[in-house]
């Protein structure tokens, strides 16, 4: 029953992807239903495994293949909570598209895109073959692409195209680096690397090809120029980019191979929160001075991923929890931002922070929703973003690396510096569209279930917290 489960998580959003177009001949809502419903597929599909795993098990289906190609997905816990965190909030953002795409041209295509890249998602989270890891990696990639030019303006394909080739060269790259560990193990199957690897190091060289990969995908320094660009998609696609889904798939590939599958050697566990501090600090700056709404909350994208890194890359305990947590207490967040963002600009046609101000007073809820996404980010207690951040910085410290934590505390501050200003230039001071009024009411729903998803997580953390800790548990059993 289990493997029945996992596969459904899997291919009723990528075969179904393929049906939309069609159910659009019975009528648009039936289309629109059905992309929901496929992507609430993969979230209770995921919420149903997840008793499972947390009682220890795991749960395998294997097909094999020649050439060492084998179909292999593996459920634990880690997958699981990876799942849930990026199908709840995809799920959250198709529901908002109802009211934001429907004024626009290409539906058809944009729900099938969504759905294939959401159910490409699922497929790398279970994966447990590098080579199909590698084929949904770039189904993403191909989904993303076209998502970015939606629109389809000159400058919007120039950009879409620009994130296709820095993520898909990065990702050729990491097949090279895939090649490299294969060569040394003879298996594409994460189980058997493992075992053929036991405590030895990978070598450096595949180690730096698959960062490479990574670090693109993940929109990290320096790399990082493809995702502030990319906010000329719809605010709906950048929410997918930017909260649990594209650019988290870099960081949760890191702690698949990295923590579970691979042994480091020392110095990578200093050399790659440095990479994560300078692209932090490099990102926050420009988000500082950045005045166009969306790309401020890119630039936030690129330096909240580098918190990610830092728990990840330490290798404590507490430092890998507080990286877990994050992925969950950023998606929720930054989900948030983009779909309030995407309400902002929908009704007042500008993204430009100096000309916009005062929508407080016509958006109250938006306003009151965003506030509450940004305290999460900011790591303002009691949201959840408060103790994602500080296990994080935590574990730095527990490793020892204090610069490193006074590095990350600087770029802490620097978030709260520039989403300050940024609620304060758009919601605040004199109103300047007294005519702007909130989003459509699927909309509206949308952005405040985030926000108080934001705020429950922080109150009833010892659930999501308990969640990650039995993930940890079994990431570093696995790995001794």
């Amino acid at each position: 029953m289990e493997n029945k489960i996992l596969l459904s998580i899997i291919f009723v959003p990528v075969a179904g992807a393929f049906l939309l177009p069609l159910l659009k001949k019975i009528s648009y809502r039936v289309r629109n239903a059905a992309a929901l419903l496929m992507v609430l597929v993969s979230l209770i599909g995921s919420c149903m495994l997840a008793p499972h795993v947390l009682a220890g098990n795991r749960i395998t289906v294997f097909k094999e293949f020649p050439l060492d190609f084998n179909f292999v997905l593996t459920a634990d816990i880690l997958a699981v909570f990876m799942a849930i965190t990026s199908s709840l909030v995809g799920a959250v953002i198709v529901l908002y598209s109802f009211g934001y795409i429907s004024h626009y041209k290409n539906q058809n295509e944009y729900y099938f895109l969504v759905v294939l890249f959401l159910g490409s998602m699922m497929g790398i989270i279970f994966s447990a073959n590098l080579i199909f890891i590698y084929i949904f990696w770039e189904m993403t990639a191909i989904a993303s692409w076209r998502l970015i030019g939606f629109f389809r303006k000159p400058r919007d394909v120039l950009r879409a195209d620009k994130a296709f080739l820095v993520t898909v060269f990065g990702a050729l790259v990491m097949l090279i680096g895939f090649i490299m560990v294969y060569q040394s193990t003879g298996s594409f199957d994460l189980a058997v690397i493992k075992d053929a690897l036991k405590t030895k190091p990978v070598s450096n060289i595949a180690v730096i090809l698959i960062l490479f990969g990574i670090l693109s995908k993940s929109a990290t320094l320096p790399f990082h120029t493809w995702l502030p660009d990319a906010g000329v998609a719809p605010s709906p696609v950048t929410a997918l980019l930017h909260a649990a889904v594209l650019v988290k798939i870099g960081v949760y590939v890191f702690a698949r191979l990295f923590i579970v599958t691979f042994t480091l050697l020392p110095v990578w566990h200093v050399v790659i929160p440095w990479i994560a501090a300078l692209s932090a600090l490099v990102s926050a700056g420009a988000a500082l001075i950045e005045t166009d709404m969306k790309r401020i909350i890119a630039y936030s994208t690129i330096s909240q991923i580098a918190f990610i890194f830092l728990g990840f890359a330490v290798g404590t305990g507490i430092g890998i929890a507080g990286a877990l947590l994050y992925i969950l207490m950023h998606g929720v967040a930054k989900g948030g931002l983009f779909l309030c963002a995407g309400i902002v600009e929908q009704n007042t046609k500008t993204k430009d922070i100096t000309s916009l101000g005062g929508l407080i007073a016509t958006m109250p809820v938006t306003a009151i929703s965003f506030l509450f996404c940004a305290f999460s980010v900011m790591g303002i207690p009691p949201f959840g973003g408060f103790f994602s951040k500080y296990m994080v910085i935590s574990g730095a410290v527990d490793s020892g690396q204090i610069l490193l934590m006074v590095t990350f505390l600087a770029g802490a501050v620097l978030t709260i510096l520039y989403l300050f200003r940024l609620f304060n230039k758009v919601f605040l001071g004199e109103p300047k569209f007294a005519r702007a009024s909130e989003g459509s009411r699927v909309m509206v729903f949308s952005v405040a279930l985030l926000a108080a998803i934001s705020l429950a997580a922080g109150v009833y953390i010892y659930y999501p917290s308990s969640f990650v800790q039995s993930a940890v548990k079994q990431m570093l059993g696995a790995g001794s």
